[in-house]
């Protein structure tokens, strides 16, 4: 007999539902504590179920997750996109947390995704602090901005620019204490050590980035293709047409990791700036009918598949390579 699992997951409490035979069987709940976690895997592990699937839903589905796995249980972690679609191709309108498990039970047993690979915690840190790092920068960020317009007339109060100047220095040093707690956790793993050298070899891409770009990538299963990595992070091309009335450019989906994403904009342009290889792809790009930021677009694209090069392969990154004649010519 197949059973397969539901977990609709919620910050406190976790709705979970199982089907047999096809049809539904069951239902129960789980509390989002370590006591609730550990009655999970003894009821999972009488079920015996061929698959377990729940959606990343923040932070919260990440405990639940690993010790499920730790169990030797059979688990799939999906993204919340894939079963909103799934969700709308099965034509279901209505969406309680119970119908949602039951819904996420069918999809394990339609769709079979692969299994979930937990991540070291290592590199549940690296990310931790990487995604810390960019949430410190955006406040800092509007710091500035907001400093910049109190100083942009002499009405503003002397005490309220201070404050905010005030502000920007403890961002500066909070950020920086970061980027050294990264540095550090990095210096310890061998590994991760040598693919953040790999990857700084890439022109336009500092410190900061590169520390930014590994964080995000080192939990990705090394068997991933590059293609579907930008399809991680949201930089896969969307296209538009359908007969002969609709027809529009293709834009970038912008629907996956947005942290990726942003960490790859600034070296694309430095790299843009200074290397031949890159500024010649660019260009062949714009020269075709490309739009600027289509073309830059298509930089972040071929500089994350050659990043992700750097982490299967343990080769330093190459822009004769990943730009050669041959890929100008299919620009």
């Amino acid at each position: 007999m197949s059973i397969h699992v539901g977990l609709d997951i919620g910050s406190r409490n976790t709705a979970m539902a199982w089907r047999a035979h096809s049809k539904p069987a069951g239902s129960w709940n789980i509390e989002q504590t370590p006591k609730g976690h550990k009655l999970a895997v003894k009821k999972l592990l009488a079920l015996k179920p061929d698959s377990i699937v729940m959606e990343a839903t923040g932070i919260y589905y990440l405990d639940l997750a690993m010790a499920l796995t730790a169990a030797g249980l059979p688990v799939s972690v999906i993204n919340p996109k894939s079963f909103h679609n799934f969700a709308k191709l099965m034509l279901k309108n209505s969406k309680t947390d119970a119908l949602d498990a039951q819904l996420l039970a069918e999809y394990g047993e339609r769709m079979t995704p692969r299994l979930w690979t937990p991540p070291t915690e290592i590199q549940l840190e690296l990310r931790a602090i990487g995604r810390h790092i960019n949430r410190l920068t955006g406040h800092r960020t509007r710091a500035k901005n907001e400093l910049h317009a109190l100083m942009a007339t002499q009405t503003s109060s002397v005490l309220l620019i201070e404050d905010e100047e005030e502000a920007i220095a403890a961002f500066d040093r909070r950020i920086e204490r970061f980027r050294q707690a990264g540095r550090d956790l990095i210096e310890k793993c061998p590994e991760l050590s040598a693919q953040f050298k790999h990857m700084l070899a890439a022109p336009g891409m500092g410190d900061a980035s590169t520390f930014a770009v590994l964080a995000e990538l080192t939990l990705l299963p090394e068997t991933l293709k590059s293609s579907q990595v930008s399809r991680h992070a949201g930089l896969d091309v969307r296209l538009a047409q359908s007969g002969t009335s609709v027809d529009k450019p293709g834009r970038m989906s912008k629907c996956g990791n947005a942290y990726l994403r942003t960490a790859m904009f600034m070296p694309a342009l430095s790299a843009i700036r200074c290397d031949r290889y890159v500024k010649a792809f660019y260009e062949a790009l714009v020269s075709r009918g490309k739009k600027k930021m289509q073309a830059i677009g298509a930089v972040m694209r071929k500089y994350l598949t050659g990043l992700w090069a750097c982490i299967r392969t343990g080769t330093d990154f190459d822009t004769a390579k990943l730009f050669s004649e041959k890929h100008l010519a299919k620009a």
